[in-house]
C-alpha cells in the first residue's frame, strides 16, 4: 500500500479553520491531492485551469491549517503537496453560533460543487458507454423517519462507502474497469420539525 494520502480522518472544530476550507478551490485542491496523490502547485494549476501563484497561495492556506502539508523528504525546487488525511468532518448539531455560521458556509459551498460537478457530467453523458449511463444518475426517496432513523441511515451507508476506501490510497486494489466516481449523500428534512415527545418515564 501506498503511504501517499495518510489514512485519517480530520474533525474539525475551530470554525476559523472550516471556514478556511469552505472556499471553492481550496475544496478542490484537497480533492484533486486525495483523489490522484500528491503533486506541485503548477500540476495542481494545470489539472483546475487555474494559475500557479493562485494554487500556490490556496494551498500555503490548507497547509496552515492543518489540510496539506509538503511532502516529506521530496527533492526539487518545488516539492509535492500532499493531503493530511483522506476525510474531513465537523459537528452539524454545535450550539456556537460561530461553528453555525462556518458549518452553513462550508455546506453551502459543497452544494455548489457538487451542482457543477452533476452539471459537468451531464454535459458528456451521451457519450459515456451505456453501462456507465445505466448505473450512474440521480434519484431520490421520500422517507418518514425519526431523527436517530435517519442517523442510522447515514451511518449505514457511510459503512458501506467504506469498503472501498482502500482503493483511494493504492491503485493495485482497483479492479479493472474501475473508475472515479463521485457519491454525493444529501438527507434533507423537509416541512416543520414536530414537537420532541417526552422520554419514557418523564412527568406531563
Amino acid at each position: 500500500m501506498t503511504d501517499e494520502v495518510p489514512r485519517r480522518s480530520l474533525k474539525v472544530t475551530d470554525p476559523r479553520a472550516l471556514r478556511a476550507y469552505a472556499h471553492p478551490l481550496r475544496m478542490r485542491l484537497i480533492g484533486l491531492l486525495r483523489g490522484e496523490g500528491p503533486m506541485t502547485a503548477t500540476q495542481a494549476a494545470a489539472r483546475l485551469d487555474d494559475n500557479v501563484p493562485n494554487c500556490s497561495f490556496h494551498l500555503r492556506q490548507l497547509a496552515k491549517y492543518g489540510f496539506a502539508e509538503r511532502v516529506p523528504g521530496a527533492d526539487g525546487r518545488e516539492r509535492p503537496w500532499r493531503a493530511t488525511t483522506q476525510y474531513t468532518s465537523w459537528d452539524d448539531d454545535s450550539d456556537d453560533p460561530a461553528m453555525r455560521a462556518a458549518t452553513d458556509e462550508i455546506n453551502s459551498a459543497m452544494v455548489d460543487i457538487y451542482l457543477q460537478r452533476a452539471r459537468d457530467y451531464l454535459a458528456i453523458r451521451a457519450d459515456e458507454p451505456t453501462q456507465w449511463r445505466a448505473a450512474a444518475g440521480f434519484g431520490d426517496a421520500l422517507l418518514h423517519v425519526t431523527a436517530a432513523e435517519l442517523r442510522e441511515i447515514t451511518e449505514t451507508v457511510d459503512a458501506l462507502l467504506a469498503r472501498y476506501d482502500d482503493r483511494i490510497a493504492d491503485p493495485a486494489k482497483r479492479p479493472p474497469g474501475s473508475r472515479p466516481v463521485t457519491f454525493v449523500q444529501m438527507a434533507l428534512p423537509r416541512g416543520t420539525a414536530p414537537a420532541q415527545e417526552p422520554a419514557a418515564g418523564d412527568g406531563p
